[in-house]
């Protein structure tokens, strides 16, 4: 009678565990002082500094990199959507003050292939080094029957540290405040799934064609990562008050900016202030996808809102200039009356 095993089952336990070992060094890189504790235990530890801060709390944040996955796929490029992981939930720790302290990683897998599986977490490793955060730890699934070939799903996990009385809420956001909005790198890590609808279902577009109007192919514009805008934002908050910050993600300007502004009050946002990437005519052209459906879908070209006082604005401005990033000021903050939406696109 056939014997059975792990491995006939699907999952190779030794392949595992020689994975494992294989990113050993290369997640190392990412250890700060802090950490205690190496790759391979069944919990990381990590000791954080605690004298600076009046009254310390931890914030903690969790993402996934969605049908952005699907690309990679096609063109069997994994390298970069582990910046994508770690980037979607360090920014969300940073827009309310929290300085990211570590990560972890959770890959699943249908079947697994250690080239792969190097790729992903050298993207994860690469992100948290921009952050500044240790990669403490993961979990790599292997789940025979689940996935496709050549498919699987990465999520990550962040926690940082930030003093209470520091903490970015918005809640000191008034009218007459200036919005300030510092660039994406494109479409980030949202949208996805009408970006596959229209450009490659709907449109039949090739991913490997390179188009001048992006200066790539449409698989390189696909695939640029999200931006980690960490050591900006730690950078202007040692030097200013910023009164809210919003990572702007899936629902766009038009559900992202409202999360941070008080009861009666509304953002006004000029369009014409900012340079709108290529990328996003593109879409929007191929898909005859109205401009309302744009902004609440896509960044449209914004990463990061800023909520300031407006004697401050142009100094801020100087600042990002100075920390290579791109900033406009984009619109402001006024009092709502009536049944007036929380944010106007004018």
């Amino acid at each position: 009678m056939e014997s059975f095993d792990y491995k006939k089952a699907g999952v190779d336990i030794d392949a595992g565990e020689r994975v494992v070992q294989g990113i050993k060094e290369m997640v190392r890189t990412t250890f700060r002082p802090e950490v205690l504790t190496d790759i391979g235990g069944f919990a990381g530890f990590f000791r954080p500094e605690l004298g600076h801060y009046k009254e310390p709390v931890f914030a903690a944040a969790t993402d996934g990199v969605g049908t952005k996955l699907k690309i990679a796929f096609k063109l069997g490029k994994h390298d970069t959507i582990g910046i994508d992981a770690v980037a979607m939930c360090v920014n969300d720790l940073a827009v309310q003050g929290a300085e990211p302290l570590f990560f972890l990683d959770y890959l699943a897998v249908g079947k697994l292939d250690a080239g792969s599986v190097t790729e992903i977490v050298s993207g994860v490793v690469e992100g948290c080094r921009r952050a500044g955060c240790a990669l403490l730890g993961g979990e790599t699934a292997e789940m025979p029957g689940f996935y496709p070939p050549g498919e699987y799903d990465l999520a990550g996990f962040a926690v940082g540290i930030a003093d209470r009385e520091k903490i970015i809420t918005g809640k000191n956001i008034t009218s007459g405040d200036v919005l300030i909005g510092i660039s994406s790198n494109g479409l980030h890590s949202n949208g996805f799934s009408l970006v596959r609808k229209v450009l490659l279902e709907h449109a039949g577009l090739d991913l490997e064609t390179f188009w001048p109007q992006l200066g790539c192919t449409l698989g390189e514009e696909l695939l640029k990562p999200t931006n980690i805008y960490v050591p900006l934002l730690m950078s202007l908050l040692r030097q200013n008050e910023l009164k809210g910050a919003a990572h702007i993600t899936g629902g766009g300007l038009v559900l992202n900016l409202p999360r941070i502004l008080p009861a009666g009050l509304k953002a006004l946002i000029r369009k014409k202030n900012w340079e709108v990437p290529p990328i996003f005519p593109f879409i929007q052209e191929r898909g005859r996808i109205k401009e309302k459906e744009m902004f609440r879908t896509f960044n449209m070209g914004i990463g990061l809102v800023l909520a300031v006082a407006p004697e401050i604005s142009a100094s801020l401005l100087k600042q990002c200039e100075a920390k290579g990033a791109k900033a406009w000021e984009i619109g402001s903050v006024v009092e709502k009356t009536g049944k007036d939406s929380a944010l106007d696109i004018l």
